[in-house]
């Protein structure tokens, strides 16, 4: 029986893994969020325990009262531009914050699951593999890098999954996402402005869950990338978004990320190889065009 205790709840990956997981048999669920639990209406069922994994004192006092098998930490600010500008806060939540779950699972003996992002990469040679070495261009993808060398250092059991570009809709949340965005813009006949000069694997929310939950499931350890498997720019993405909803795509301007004044530097092409979450748990995501059908039907 494991024991899965997931940091984030209310976030975008923290709620799909809420909603993957809540009917498993095998496993007892624990989510946990900073706020009150946004999804206590959707799931009862599923135990909720608030915790501020910026607070040493209250991950301690949860893991050691829940005593779980496995955390699936998906808490993170990711918001690169507030990164660069909030520095101490963005420090706090994405390195403090891993350094008390690393402390409290060594103690405990949990296996720790660590999200983390292509943001880490200068996105000089994408796509990457798992051997890549890090060298972030911004401040966000200081602080994931940070927290991974952190991870790895630690005595307990533990994995890290990377992922590029997540997307999906989320409860109760005013969120958008490259989907919705373009959508709602084409169907208010407005122009848009999409970069045709950065390429990513764009990463289905409940692919990146699914790729948690195997990770949790077959016990993995080391790195794993779990991402989309098409690399595609933004230009072309916005592009099959107006096609599956048959919107006009002549709406959708082609530029380049220079017209953009952005406080934090965007790596220019990243995405992955993920041939070992494949080959070793057995990952398969969706194509972006599969993955468009499925945020269709939850709009």
């Amino acid at each position: 029986m494991k024991t899965l205790l997931i940091t984030g709840s209310n976030g975008l990956l923290g709620q799909k893994l809420i909603d993957l997981l809540h009917t498993e048999t095998n496993i007892k669920l624990i989510a946990s969020s900073r706020g009150q639990n946004k999804l206590a209406a959707l799931y009862p069922q599923v135990t909720f325990v608030p915790m501020d994994v910026t607070s040493a004192e209250m991950v301690e006092s949860v893991i050691a009262e829940t005593q779980p098998t496995h955390i699936i930490h998906t808490a993170a600010m990711t918001n690169v531009d507030d990164c660069e500008s909030q520095r101490e806060e963005c420090w706090k939540q994405n390195v403090d914050a891993v350094e008390n779950l690393v402390k409290a699972s060594e103690r405990h003996g949990v296996h720790l699951i660590h999200v983390s992002t292509d943001f880490i990469f200068d996105g000089e040679n994408g796509p990457y593999t798992e051997e890549a070495e890090g060298a972030p261009v911004n401040f966000y993808g200081q602080s994931k890098l940070a927290a991974e060398e952190l991870v790895k250092k630690a005595a307990c059991k533990w994995a890290i999954l990377r992922t590029v570009l997540v997307f999906g809709i989320v409860h109760d949340y005013g969120r958008s996402n490259i989907v919705l965005w373009v959508k709602g813009s084409l169907e208010q006949g407005k122009q848009i402005k999409v970069v045709n000069d950065q390429l990513r694997t764009p990463t289905l929310a409940e692919d990146l869950a699914q790729g948690c939950w195997l990770a949790a499931k077959h016990d993995a350890q080391g790195i794993f990338n779990i991402s989309g498997e098409e690399l595609l720019t933004p230009h072309q993405m916005a592009v099959q978004v107006a096609e599956y909803f048959n919107l006009d795509k002549t709406l959708i301007e082609e530029v380049d990320g220079s017209i953009f004044t952005q406080p934090a530097k965007r790596p220019p092409r990243t995405g992955f190889d993920i041939t070992k979450a494949k080959t070793q748990l057995g990952y398969q995501p969706r194509t972006f065009k599969e993955s468009i059908a499925i945020v269709a039907g939850q709009i």
